[in-house]
Order: C-alpha cells, then structure tokens, then sequence
C-alpha cells in the first residue's frame, strides 16, 4: 500500500462538476493499492496516516498529529501510484492492485479512520476525478507500507 500524504488547509474532490468530499485543514491522501497487499497493511498504514506528526505547535515544530489538531481527512483512490515509468514513455501499472481488490482495501482503510477521526471524506473509486487543494507548508510525503 502506498500513500501520497499532503497536510493541507483546504481540499476537494469533484465528480462531473459536484463536490463528492471536502475538507478543510486536514491531510489529503493519494492512496494506492497493490494485490499483495493485507489487513495489516491497513492497519499499519491507517495507524501511520492518524498519528503522523506533521501539523506545527506552538513552536513551530512539527509535532502534532491529525487527531491532535482534530483535523479533517480526504482519501482519494490513485491507482497510478504504482505505475512504473522504467520502460518506454507510457507508464505501465500492471503492479497496481486489480480493481475489485482494490476497492475493498481503499474502503477499509477508510472505515478504520473514520472509527478515529471525526470528519474523513473520500472520492469515488474508479471515477474521474478532480482534486484541488491547497497544500500548508508545503509538506508532502510518500508513504508505502512495504519499506
């Protein structure tokens, strides 16, 4: 499982022109699922997005998580976080997670989050998707499960 994390002031998540999530302060989440991922991963890497200490205290310091500053949560499925570009000009995704898998995870993930944060809003999975945001630093971390 592998995650884009961005700690943001405001995003959003349109479908054909309507609002399908929005957050303000927050993290958005780019997450990715492959086919050898588990209930583990989940759990480890839902666990890794609610405790992440990236929000600022009163000094200045990075030192508070998601939960801390009770902040809002968007995750969006992205599948082509597991394309890989080593080859030709087109990026092959075959190492993403088949759809149906994929699916069940990305709402797993989801679920477990929103039993620890009060407001967790999502995308569609499968759908065309247009993600705004207005990302607070900025700070932007890749996170995979697997390393």
């Amino acid at each position: 499982m592998r995650c884009v994390v961005q700690r943001v002031k405001n995003a959003k998540v349109e479908i054909e022109g309507r609002v399908n999530g929005e957050i303000g302060v927050g993290l958005l989440v780019l997450l990715g699922v492959c086919d050898d991922d588990t209930d583990e991963d989940i759990r480890w890497m839902a666990d890794k997005i609610i405790n992440l200490r990236v929000f600022t205290d009163d000094n200045d310091k990075m030192n508070l998580s998601l939960q801390d500053v009770d902040g809002s949560l968007l995750v969006v499925s992205q599948f082509t976080l597991y394309g890989s570009c080593k080859k030709g000009r087109r990026p092959n995704f075959s190492a993403a997670g088949k759809p149906e898998f994929a699916k069940e995870m990305y709402e797993k993930l989801i679920n477990i989050c929103r039993q620890q944060i009060s407001c967790v809003e999502t995308g569609e999975f499968g759908a065309d998707m247009q993600v705004s945001l207005l990302n607070d630093g900025p700070v932007t971390l890749i996170i995979d499960s697997k390393e």
